[in-house]
């Protein structure tokens, strides 16, 4: 009669194990990225050890991977790290793949054309926008806008009128009900985040004055080739620079844009 062979559980010495640490190492080496990319400065392993919780020893064995395919770079004299060439060249494809980007391009050289401002194009990632592109004002001094720098959906223009497009359970589920300001005018409940949905639905963009940044007031609309809503553009403009009634013809502007530009996209067969 065969004897009974018993085989390692998963994570005892089997495939289980290697598997399950292959997985660890993976997904520690993303949030390494991640740390990096949340931070503007040079970062040491002690940085990283204080921001991370990672043993050292994993630490080394990540940042001499990660150096070694390019997506870090390291200053040899201060033994510190920033984000690599790498970064930029994955980040660059995802814009080169996405089929909307020239489109969106082309209307936002509209936008900043009729209108001198600075405009952006962004997607809604979670409870963040993220910025795909952007327009600069040939007047702009202080209003910067990188490629994927991220904001917070209810301290932004962008991130209101996406946000219009969920409903109020939707809403309540994603997002925490005391929200972080970016200065003193940004809203912090969700009953006003509520209530200025329902502002941006009923006027067809939204609008915020210096929630995100002091000085500058912005306007967005969605731009209507999914349901729910996934992209929007935007104007930023200096407070001292416009009236009221001049951000309010700015944001009919951009909603009468963004929705030319939904049926372009629709008839494109883009989704």
């Amino acid at each position: 009669m065969p004897q009974k062979v018993d085989m390692p559980a998963a994570g005892a010495n089997g495939a289980g194990s290697t598997e399950q640490a292959g997985v660890k190492s993976a997904r520690r080496a993303i949030d390494l990225i991640e740390t990096f990319a949340a931070n503007d400065v040079w970062l040491s392993l002690s940085d990283l050890h204080a921001r991370t919780g990672f043993p050292r020893s994993s630490l080394h064995g990540l940042l001499r991977t990660l150096l070694e395919a390019g997506w870090l770079e390291a200053d040899a004299n201060t033994a510190r790290y920033r984000l690599g060439v790498r970064a930029l060249i994955c980040g660059t494809a995802y814009l080169d793949r996405d089929a909307i980007v020239p489109y969106a391009t082309e209307a936002l050289e509209l936008i900043r054309e009729k209108t001198g401002f600075t405009a952006h194009f962004a997607r809604r990632n979670g409870t963040e926008v993220v910025y795909l592109e952007t327009r600069e004002s040939m007047r702009s001094t202080h209003l910067v806008s990188r490629v994927g720098r991220t904001l917070p959906t209810h301290a932004t223009a962008l991130g209101k009128a996406l946000l219009a497009e969920l409903t109020h359970d939707e809403i309540d589920a994603l997002l925490p009900h005391t929200l972080s300001p970016l200065t003193p005018r940004t809203i912090t409940t969700l009953e006003a985040l509520h209530a200025e949905c329902a502002a941006t639905r009923e006027r067809g963009f939204a609008s915020e004055i210096e929630e995100g940044t002091l000085g500058v007031r912005c306007v967005a609309a969605v731009i209507p080739y999914r349901i729910p809503g996934t992209d929007a553009m935007s104007c930023s403009m200096p407070i001292d620079q416009v009236t009221d009634a001049e951000a309010q013809h700015v944001g009919e502007l951009l909603a009468q844009t963004t929705a030319e530009l939904g049926q372009r996209l629709r008839r494109a067969g883009i989704r």
